[in-house]
């Protein structure tokens, strides 16, 4: 679109887009230099908002994009409330004849963004749409049929061809001051999106740093260095070689183009091994790939892809559900995980496909009541992700693992915590059993449990299910759905 370089004032509705740079609503408001004023909605009458660790993020993220936009004499104003009647309350407020956003992906958000942009128009503002999330549209790739890609590999395979869509974007110059314009909003503190009592998100800022800058050191610490072994080390909980920017990109504080840019500069550099470099970049395809899932099947994150699992034979179990949440399974590496989880609002990822087989084939609890778990207890929490993720563990999704890949919580938690130094952190009962039986602590000699302080069924519970059975009902019940 062209920009109108007589218009009195801009508005940037911010919504997963939370920075300054590669911005393109925002360095497209900013580009005529007129005043420009910035908009958040905390709109709570769609579906999938924030979850409660999720909030903890948003309020520290707002914190951080409020004084980032200062700098370029923009005010963030932050209201409570439908967007449909916010924002046009807030156009009016500060005089605005345009507005811009970056673009959304759910179907719910998709249509909710369009009978805004229609109402709008309406009423004489120009409305401005961009791609911020993106590395390319969801229409943009298709398969020779000209239907969108239901697996993963060749999804890959036509990005790396084709690239991004565009270059990144330098930060925004600064906007002409907008005078005392415009509505106050809402304090940011009024909203409580913090625990209060209990804290349970007192580790987060042991962990976390949201807000752009967070997100740039995050990338420049790994490029420099953990980068290099994320390969094969991805798949270690018990080290720190992942990027850790998963959250980061949930609330856009960071652009996968600004990863792809910069992970691509390196590999080219010879400063990053191309197959690490590679690797890392293919995980970030992934996300696209979960967002063109997501953007073509409004279902995704309450319905299988694979329809013949809406018959599966789940199994109604409180107890070990409630026993899986709160890491009591008897299995430590899913324990540990769901520890980490509570703690740090955080899981390894290679953890989460085992603790996520566990609830699903272990236990045979409906895959939904994992998704909506992480949902609310993850900071990352990413609708496409998530849904994309808890579908492929559970063999319904597209490109999904075949249901008969059922994780061994015991040979996965000594393949890749192989000295134990990831139970032993968020399972400090387990701290002092050696590394031979900290992975299945019930077949270790009474001494050797008397020598590390444990009491089974005590001080750690002794597994809730036995693996090599659950797994046989598992199948069980794979075969029924087969059989139709």
């Amino acid at each position: 679109m062209t920009q109108n370089t007589d218009q009195a004032t801009s508005l940037v509705w911010f919504r997963h887009d939370l920075r300054i740079s590669d911005n393109p609503a925002l360095h497209f408001a900013c580009k005529a230099g007129a005043p420009v004023f910035a908009l958040y909605v905390l709109d709570e009458s769609l579906p999938n908002g924030p979850g409660g660790a999720a909030r903890w993020w948003l309020h520290h993220s707002l914190a951080a994009l409020a004084k980032d936009l200062e700098t370029l004499n923009v005010r963030l104003i932050l209201r409570r409330g439908p967007a449909k009647d916010i924002l046009p309350e807030t156009i009016e407020a500060v005089g605005a004849n345009a507005v811009y956003w970056n673009r959304r992906y759910f179907p719910d958000h998709v249509e909710s963004d369009t009978l805004i942009k229609a109402a709008l128009k309406d009423q004489g503002v120009a409305v401005g749409t961009f791609n911020g999330a993106l590395l390319r549209e969801p229409w943009e790739l298709q398969t020779a049929a000209g239907g969108y890609f239901k697996v993963y590999s060749p999804f890959w395979r036509a990005l790396q061809k084709v690239g991004p869509a565009r270059d990144t974007l330098l930060q925004p110059i600064p906007a002409a001051r907008g005078g005392n314009k415009g509505p106050i909003g809402d304090k940011l503190a009024d909203w409580r999106l913090l625990p209060k009592n209990p804290n349970w998100a007192a580790e987060f800022e042991e962990t976390w740093s949201p807000g752009e800058q967070g997100a740039s050191h995050r990338l420049t610490s790994f490029l420099d260095g953990p980068v290099e072994e994320y390969a094969d080390g991805r798949n270690r909980p018990d080290c720190e070689w992942t990027s850790r920017l998963s959250p980061h990109l949930a609330f856009g504080e960071i652009s996968p183009l600004m990863i792809w840019r910069e992970t691509q500069s390196r590999i080219e550099s010879g400063a990053v091994n191309a197959t690490a470099g590679e690797k890392f970049l293919s995980e970030i395809a992934w996300r696209e790939f979960s967002y063109n899932l997501l953007f073509n099947n409004a279902d995704l994150p309450n319905h299988p892809l694979r329809q013949e699992f809406s018959n599966f034979p789940w199994r109604d179990d409180p107890d070990g559900l409630n026993a899986w949440r709160q890491g009591r399974t008897g299995y430590p590496i899913v324990d540990a995980g769901m520890r980490q989880l509570w703690r740090t609002g955080w899981m390894h990822n290679r953890v989460r496909m085992i603790a996520a087989s566990f609830l699903i084939k272990d236990l045979l609890v409906p895959w939904q009541h994992g998704h909506d778990w992480f949902w609310d207890t993850l900071v990352d929490a990413d609708i496409a992700n998530n849904a994309a993720s808890w579908q492929w563990v559970a063999g319904c999704g597209a490109d999904a693992a075949p249901y008969f890949r059922i994780f061994n919580p015991v040979t996965q938690g000594k393949k890749f915590d192989p000295e134990g130094d990831y139970v032993r952190r968020f399972v400090p009962e387990l701290a002092k059993m050696p590394k031979k039986f900290i992975h299945e602590p019930w077949t270790a000699p009474d001494k050797v449990l008397q020598d590390a302080g444990v009491t089974l069924g005590n001080s750690y519970p002794l597994p809730i299910l036995d693996h090599g059975e659950a797994r046989k009902r598992a199948l069980d019940g794979y075969e029924q759905i087969k059989a139709g």
